[in-house]
């Protein structure tokens, strides 16, 4: 058994004394917690930072997760080759993750990164849950093709081959979490619809490009609604313009496929201001939903404004559903 004497201080404890060309070699990266033998370490309890070693565990654990699960399952058709996306710079940051525009195959992309339950808030349960919803809008997206419905390119639900360039060019890339998933879909750089008519909030739009947007706007849902999917969160901000001005439908993050009873589409989806009657009211909905927020949309697109502009959220709930009801 090695030899140890404590110090004047209790609790303090240090191992027995090498020559010291052997010592400071060895505690060289060990400062303030203790002296090192060729045998044993000791530290002081007090000393560890267990936090810091609870949370190296897990992302160690979510890598390997992430890595046996890519292994273990099939392929989805959907499905992108990470190493053909090549990451360029962020355009915009939301509550659930980063959208940055990149390539992929020479194509301009926007690339949608979901990094949730990575925040140490989300439960294990709460993670499978929005996991399996980002699976549901994929399977939604990838399936659609109409000129007034943005272009869904692929997805992967891992990115560990997936590389994102620091905001300083001097810094590394960007650790990404073991569990983040990313959604690609075409690059539209006349951005959101609610930036353009923010935009033109003085002049105002020309009564035929009012007609335009509303058109393009009623095709897409038109599409959407042929085949069984309630988008649920129809907004100007949930649309997008091309280079040319066409409106293309965008974000299926809550869309789904009609029920075949309406009482099995409940509760609050969308977004206060848009959201019809029955959504606030937590009544039975379908497809009409999204004609009730088309509704409001073309307000918005003929007046360049928001709507209910002096309202609470409370206040404009409480006065929708009154005044329907």
């Amino acid at each position: 058994m090695m030899d140890s004497k404590t110090s004047g201080n209790a609790g303090d404890v240090m191992a027995a004394k090498k020559p010291d060309n052997q010592e400071d070699g060895a505690s060289s990266n060990l400062k303030g917690i203790g002296g090192v033998s060729s045998k044993d370490m000791f530290f002081r309890a007090d000393k560890i930072d267990l936090k810091n070693l609870d949370a190296q565990l897990e992302k160690h654990l979510s890598r390997v997760w992430s890595r046996s699960i890519e292994i273990q399952r099939p392929r989805e058709d959907w499905e992108i080759e990470l190493s053909k996306l090549d990451i360029r710079h962020e355009v915009a940051h939301g509550t659930f993750g980063t959208v940055y525009r990149g390539t992929y195959d020479n194509q301009d992309v926007a690339v949608k990164l979901l990094d949730w339950g990575e925040d140490g808030i989300a439960t294990a349960a709460e993670t499978v849950a929005v996991r399996a919803s980002f699976q549901q809008e994929v399977a939604v997206w990838h399936k659609l093709d109409h000129p007034n419905v943005t272009k869904f390119v692929g997805a992967s639900m891992g990115t560990l081959n997936l590389k994102i360039p620091a905001k300083n060019p001097s810094d590394d890339n960007i650790n990404l979490p073991g569990r983040a998933c990313c959604v690609v879909v075409e690059y539209l750089p006349g951005g959101t619809l609610k930036q353009y008519l923010i935009r033109n909030s003085r002049q105002k739009l020309a009564f035929k490009v009012v007609i335009q947007l509303a058109l393009d706007l009623s095709r897409g849902l038109g599409y959407l609604h042929s085949k069984k999917i309630v988008h649920r969160d129809v907004k100007t901000e949930n649309m997008l313009l091309d280079s040319h001005k066409t409106l293309k439908i965008a974000d299926f993050g809550v869309a789904r496929i009609e029920a075949q009873n309406p009482c099995d589409m409940t509760g609050e989806t969308g977004t206060l201001g848009y959201m019809a009657p029955e959504v606030l009211d937590g009544k039975p909905y379908n497809r009409r939903c999204d004609v009730y927020s088309f509704g409001i949309c073309l307000w918005e697109i003929y007046c360049c404004d928001m709507p209910y502009p002096d309202l609470s959220f409370a206040d404009v709930s409480s006065a929708v559903v009154r005044q329907v009801s």
